[in-house]
């Protein structure tokens, strides 16, 4: 080749490339283009005249950690936006990921749209309102009574608490106006071990203003990115048209199945191209998964083809102390560790969550149920239906293509506060419940026929008497042994149900119990929110729900700790049942679940770290439990062994004495034949002796251990009164859920000693301060619907005034704890007294009502 052939060569080349980038540049700056536009907002409520800057997540309920009334109303939210041109042939729109719970946008002063819903993207064309410099405006408003969450155990946390985008596409685009979705949706009609196929069914809009010729483009790659499949349809659009396209691909032989365990995904990318020029005018890629699954009344759910049982948590999305503000980082974190610990499946509760959270779900590999909140009533509310509705599909059409979904819901304990069928309202509360419900599930069948619908219960048979069982899949939220019954009526009430209703698909849609690190007990019982308990509650529940084929699975109620502004309990603003504290730390009960789900890996740990400071007597024995999945265990306390047990519902329980001080403990077993080990340290303060000048603490009333995590000071469980030693007298022990104001120790004054007249503390002479708390809750703060009217355990009506005496010295006269209107609250007071006998004698004489104590404390001086 000469030198003149081959530079002609080159140059042709060179051209061809030039060429090249140049229609690729194009093609690129025609394309669709989304970024956030989070940062640079300002803010203010209601009423307020000065804004605050912020940036996106953002939410202005973090009152809801300090204060049962939280803000509930608007907000206004502004952003000054800068663009460096406006090109007549795009199209610009903003995507809001959620506000709630409703939200009206402006675009330079003038109104570009509204949204009802606090839980769903929504989409806005501001074509002809943006310029080159704009100011963006949204007031979102926590307060409607029109939408949906009118009641619930969770805080309508408000605020554009999601992401908040520009986007910009060419004149031809996929549809920008269906119920904030991408307008392409993807599906697996076949799915199975032999063959795959996929289908698409996208609508595109013209906005141009002539007839143009376009091709909707798929290319199908495997999970490895290898092109699998590319296929191009002509098809037209007529000036301001908006049409469907579908394409259904070639069998895809052998595909890689999606599972929890292995979830394998495939992509489609769908493009529309010019027809005339090739260019790509808009793009959406998407993730699929070939899975198909099925429920059955009496094997429980499959998963392509074999039985799977379902194994999950509830999850609440806040995480202090940005509430749902919430950064995608947080969303996949939390799959991870939901995964971390065994669960295949999640109920996403109680609203639909954000886009990376159902990515995570897809990627990581969890089945899910998703739902919009409806709950607890339906109201008498004009547009409140026509919102539930649109909320329906939003949720339905923004997340159809994520391969992890396998169940629609869309009411949850929706009887929960109706009038009881003897009331006179009754009658219309049951027929617009049922109206709505018979709606939302046709409107449900329509929009995706792929998925199963459900609905979650409290346990009450209305449910199924009234005809509200209209799902697919009956949920039940279930919480004997808690809010009440005992443990048995669980499985009592599951197996009635199913000898009942033979041909209705079950799964346990919540159960659980609350738990708070201070309060511990070795005899724990029902609402005494002991750790202990919890772990008694769980360790019942599980070992059923695993071992009965017609139960499909189950999601444990919840995955963490989270904000209730309303609840009040042992800890107020918090639902407390999680297997992890608001922090993502895991308490230990979320082992006991790893050690039963995760046969892949070998568990064991020492499930002493949420009591890892014990109090006792010297010599006594402390119950030291292990979870594990391993057949055999050793524990070694301080260097020497304490011997091997055999598990049994993946635990063990030693019982060893621990010394004075700090301990060492290592529990060590093997699988395998490869040595497993968990290290912990733990500290035994030894009883209070008044004789050696201790300070003695008692939780009056109260069967648990409460462990101030301020002080640090352990208060002792109550009990009688013998002779050397100390406690009550006489006195009924009670408890109430009320929140105790203006302590930080609230547990101590959640219980105490009704009707008491005595307390004796044997002690040597000498002199002694004597604390005594108090609450009066006579007037007990109005509690939540779902405590089930656990929260009415409380005093006699009566305000109560007595006299207190202690060593026969008047130290009280005519006292009331609630002087000067100061129900629920804390009252602590102190005396120095003489102790002459050798008995510190503290008596109290009813004057009206009866007498309380809720906790002493007593120290030699």
């Amino acid at each position: 080749m000469n030198m003149h052939i081959a530079l002609c060569l080159l140059t042709r080349k060179a051209f061809l490339i030039l060429v090249s980038l140049a229609f690729f540049t194009f093609s690129a700056s025609a394309q669709r283009m989304m970024k956030t536009i989070n940062d640079g907002w300002d803010f203010r409520k209601d009423g307020e005249t000065r804004w605050q800057p912020i940036n996106l997540p953002h939410t202005f309920n973090l009152d809801a950690y300090s204060q049962r009334n939280y803000y509930q109303g608007k907000g206004e939210y502004r952003k000054k936006l800068s663009l460096s041109e406006i090109a007549p042939t795009k199209r610009y729109y903003l995507k809001i990921d959620a506000a709630s719970k409703a939200a009206d946008v402006k675009v330079n002063g003038q109104v570009a749209g509204s949204h009802a819903g606090g839980y769903s993207a929504f989409i806005l064309d501001v074509t002809g309102l943006i310029r080159e410099n704009n100011e963006i405006e949204i007031t979102v408003d926590n307060a409607r009574r029109d939408i949906t969450p009118l009641w619930a155990d969770f805080t309508f946390w408000g605020g554009i608490y999601r992401d908040v985008w520009l986007i910009t596409t060419p004149e031809q685009h996929f549809n920008m106006a269906n119920y904030g979705s991408t307008g392409v949706f993807v599906s697996t009609p076949v799915a199975n071990e032999r063959e795959g196929v996929v289908q698409v069914k996208a609508e595109v809009t013209n906005d141009a203003d002539s007839r143009i010729r376009l091709k909707m483009q798929n290319r199908i790659y495997d999970a490895q990115g290898k092109l699998l499949q590319t296929n191009a349809q002509p098809f037209s659009l007529k000036a301001g048209e908006t049409a469907t396209v579908e394409y259904k691909s070639d069998v895809i032989d052998n595909p890689q199945l999606w599972t929890p365990e292995m979830p394998t995904l495939y992509r489609v990318v769908t493009a529309i191209v010019n027809a005339k020029t090739g260019e790509v005018l808009d793009e959406i890629s998407n993730k699929i998964g070939f899975r198909w699954f099925s429920f059955d009344a009496d094997k429980g759910f499959s998963l392509n083809g074999k039985p799977y049982k379902l194994r999950g948590v509830n999850r609440h999305q806040d995480q202090a102390p940005v509430g749902v503000a919430i950064d995608d980082e947080v969303n996949r974190r939390d799959i991870r560790q939901i995964k971390e610990i065994g669960c295949n499946f999640i109920r996403i509760s109680h609203y639909p969550q954000d886009d990376a959270l159902l990515d995570a779900c897809d990627e990581l590999g969890l089945l899910a149920w998703e739902e919009i909140p409806i709950i607890d009533i339906v109201p008498d509310t004009p547009g409140y239906d026509d919102h539930c509705e649109m909320n329906l599909v939003e949720m339905i059409r923004q997340h159809y293509n994520h391969p992890c979904i396998m169940a629609w819901g869309y009411m949850n304990e929706i009887l929960l506060i109706a009038p009881t069928p003897d009331k006179p309202e009754w009658p219309a509360v049951r027929d617009r419940t049922v109206k709505l419900a018979q709606r939302l599930e046709k409107r449900l069948k329509e929009e995706d026929s792929s998925r199963v619908s459900v609905m979650a219960f409290h346990g009450s048979d209305l449910y199924n008497t009234i005809g509200l069982a209209l799902g697919d899949v009956a949920g039940w939220n279930l919480y004997q042994g808690w809010y009440f019954g005992e443990l048995p009526h669980f499985e009592q009430w599951l197996e009635d149900q199913h000898a009942r209703y033979p041909h209705r698909p079950i799964i346990v849609s919540e159960w659980g119990a609350g738990s708070d690190k201070r309060i511990h007990s070795v005899k724990g019982r029902p609402f005494d929110f002991s750790m202990e308990y919890q772990q008694e509650y769980i360790e019942h529940y599980l070992p059923y729900i695993e071992n009965n084929d017609y139960i499909a699975g189950c999601a444990y109620w919840g995955y963490v700790d989270f904000n209730v502004a309303a609840r009040q309990e042992s800890m107020p603003r918090v639902n407390n049942k999680g297997l992890f504290y608001n922090d993502r730390t895991p308490k230990d009960i979320a082992y006991y679940f790893k050690a039963m789900w995760r046969k892949d890996v070998p568990v064991l740990h020492i499930a002493s770290r949420d009591w890892a400071l014990r109090t006792g007597k010297a010599g006594e024995e402390h119950p030291i439990k292990i979870y594990t999945n391993l057949d055999e265990v050793e524990l070694i306390l301080n260097g020497a062994s304490c011997g091997k047990q055999c598990t049994s519902n993946y635990n063990t329980i030693f019982r060893v004495k621990l010394p004075e001080g700090n301990s060492s403990l290592v529990a060590r077993g093997y699988r395998n034949g490869v040595l497993v080990e968990d290290v912990m340290m733990m500290t035994l303060a030894l009883f209070p002796d008044l004789h050696q000048g201790d300070e003695l603490a008692v939780n009056v009333g109260s069967n648990c251990y409460f462990i101030s995590d301020v002080s640090h000071l352990t208060w002792l469980p109550d009990r009688p009164y013998t002779a050397g030693e100390w406690g009550y007298v006489n006195g009924k022990g009670r408890s109430t859920t009320s929140e105790i104001y203006n302590t930080v120790d609230g547990p101590v004054y959640q219980t105490w000693m009704e009707d008491i007249t005595e307390y004796k503390i044997d002690a040597p002479a000498g002199t002694y301060e004597v604390e005594l708390l108090m609450a009066d809750v006579s007037r007990p703060a109005r509690q939540q619907a779902n405590l089930l009217g656990k929260g009415d355990e409380r005093a006699s009506a009566v305000s109560k005034r007595f006299d207190i005496t202690i060593c026969g010295e008047v130290v009280e006269q005519n006292f009331s704890p609630a002087d000067n209107n100061r129900y629920l609250n804390a009252c602590r007071r102190r005396y120095i007294v003489n102790n002459n006998d050798g008995c510190i004698d503290i008596r109290f004489t009813p004057l009206q009502g009866k007498p309380v104590l809720s906790g002493l404390k007593v120290r030699r001086l």
